[in-house]
């Protein structure tokens, strides 16, 4: 089975290629590049933390605010009658599709605009759908801005690290990466603060406001991102994915990042609700457990991406997502609000945290290349997508069919989990056999 995981995730992966009709050359052309891409240049502390500044605000507002913000404004959106509660829930879920359409695009479009230009214009569209969003003219509109949020967002998560972590000490990449992805964290945690006070002003007026948040945030980093410059080059060594994608090693990262996007989805999606609905608290009470979730979600990604530099990337997933195998099973048992309080603070950490951890154990399998390990790391994040918006509407559908069962869906993300650490445990088998 976890051969076959393998497969079928690098089969996705490998969608993210060069544009159609692009081959690689033997003679050298010019071609211009991010300075991300090239060997990182001295610079001052001041610089390197304005590129994370930029990558922490671009990871806020594209994924932070613009998939998490949606949770608690569910409510609000069906009681004021903008959509059917059946709309409602299936309009979340066209952010996970754009995610992947992003995931899939963001590297082509990158490669005519450079990533700088590219990161400035995902932001800009993100503010823009906040926007439209404030005027409910349609499903369908609304769906549009909705996928749109996602594809920015999917875009953003490609190409973000992979332009500042160039610019960073080796030795603190995977602390870096935690600050870059902290925006996750921070995204959530406003969506269960922020959002309700906005809310007082209105549900329009609460669109709108994340609107001038992000567009104040994406014309503070403008000057923040690397420049590009021209640079000579090989056309075959702008194509990454060549061969990389038929190694063992990197199927394994496939499947295991296909698991985290199945094992993160259930209490992602479903645990607002599991506790205002399943446990009878109410909605006020769901609300407040957001916020638990978004605490931990600050702490994830700068505490796994520290223990990732420190105890390596495999160590790191191994023992991470084996923790969060029990947590995720104690909260698919216990009726406890104060040990579901808990528990929810660490299962926060994880959605932000397994990024600086998958980043760290893809600059282990392909160290000192940063151009193979964006195209690596492009395509690792495409099959978290592709199986993160499968999950999201799979789940939906088993949830319906279930009759509102929310602790099957944590019981399956649970085992989803327990498949990436045997996954990694397989992994020397795997690439041995892969020798063979």
């Amino acid at each position: 089975m976890l051969t076959r995981m393998s497969k079928i995730a690098g089969k996705i992966a490998r969608f993210c290629k060069l544009p159609r009709g692009a081959r690689p050359h033997a003679e050298p052309i010019f071609m211009f590049t991010d300075a991300s891409l090239s060997t990182p240049a001295t610079s001052g502390q001041a610089a390197v933390w304005r590129r994370i500044f930029a990558g922490f605000s671009a990871s806020l507002v594209g994924i932070g605010l613009a998939r998490f913000a949606y949770t608690p404004l569910i409510p609000p959106l069906i009681q004021a009658h903008w959509f059917a509660a059946s709309d409602v829930v299936y309009l979340g879920a066209a952010n996970l599709a754009g995610y992947l359409l992003g995931a899939l695009l963001g590297r082509p479009i990158a490669h005519r605009l450079t990533n700088a230009h590219t990161l400035r214009a995902m932001m800009v569209l993100v503010t823009v759908a906040f926007l439209a969003c404030a005027f409910p003219v349609s499903v369908a509109w609304f769906f549009f801005w909705r996928l749109m949020s996602g594809v920015a967002g999917g875009a953003i998560m490609v190409l973000a690290a992979v332009t500042v972590l160039p610019h960073v000490p080796a030795a603190r990449k995977g602390l870096a990466s935690g600050a870059i992805f902290l925006g996750l964290g921070v995204g959530i945690a406003a969506s269960g603060t922020l959002v309700p006070l906005l809310l007082n002003l209105g549900l329009r007026s609460t669109w709108i406001g994340i609107a001038v948040l992000s567009a104040f945030l994406t014309l503070a980093t403008w000057y923040g991102w690397p420049s590009p410059v021209k640079t000579h080059a090989h056309a075959a060594h702008a194509d990454p994915n060549v061969r990389i994608h038929d190694s063992a090693a990197v199927r394994v990262l496939y499947a295991e990042y296909a698991f985290m996007a199945l094992g993160l989805v259930p209490t992602m999606v479903f645990l607002v609700d599991f506790i205002a609905r399943g446990l009878g608290a109410g909605a006020h009470v769901g609300a407040a457990y957001w916020i638990l979730y978004g605490v931990g979600a600050i702490f994830g990604a700068p505490v796994y991406g520290f223990i990732a530099d420190r105890l390596g990337g495999r160590f790191a997933i191994r023992v991470l997502s084996l923790l969060q195998v029990v947590v995720v099973v104690a909260f698919a048992m216990s009726g406890n609000l104060i040990v579901i309080g808990m528990l929810t603070l660490l299962i926060g950490s994880f959605p932000p945290g397994v990024v600086p951890m998958m980043l760290a154990r893809v600059h282990e399998v392909v160290p000192n290349d940063h151009a193979r390990q964006h195209g690596i790391w492009s395509r690792v994040t495409t099959t978290f997508a592709a199986f993160q918006a499968i999950a999201g509407y799979s789940y939906s559908a088993l949830f319906n069919a279930s009759g509102g069962n929310h602790r099957l869906l944590f019981a399956i993300g649970a085992v989803a989990l327990g498949f990436i650490v045997i996954t990694d445990y397989l992994a020397p088998w795997f690439e041995q056999s892969d020798k063979a």
